[in-house]
């Protein structure tokens, strides 16, 4: 799946659009790697995110199509 598709359906950034510009900007790394709209993830990938001075890093647990919001957050877990 792709970066930008993930972040949406994971909630972890709400529209796709917003995703777009955060990874054509760079605030997007994938296994300490900069990571484009396009990039693909699976299981297992750190993603961190960077908003302003905050990072924020998760691991994927899983990845779908589709997700009810209430169960976004069994997508990913938090890292440090």
């Amino acid at each position: 799946m792709r970066i930008d598709k993930f972040l949406k359906i994971s909630r972890l950034i709400k529209r796709r659009t917003v995703a777009t510009e955060a990874c054509n900007s760079g605030r997007i790394t994938v296994n300490d790697k900069v990571a484009k709209a396009s990039t693909t993830v699976k299981e297992g990938d750190i993603i961190c995110i960077g908003f302003g001075e905050k990072q924020t890093k998760v691991r994927i647990l899983k990845i779908v199509d589709f997700i009810k919001a209430e169960e976004a957050n069994t997508m990913f877990e938090s890292v440090e």
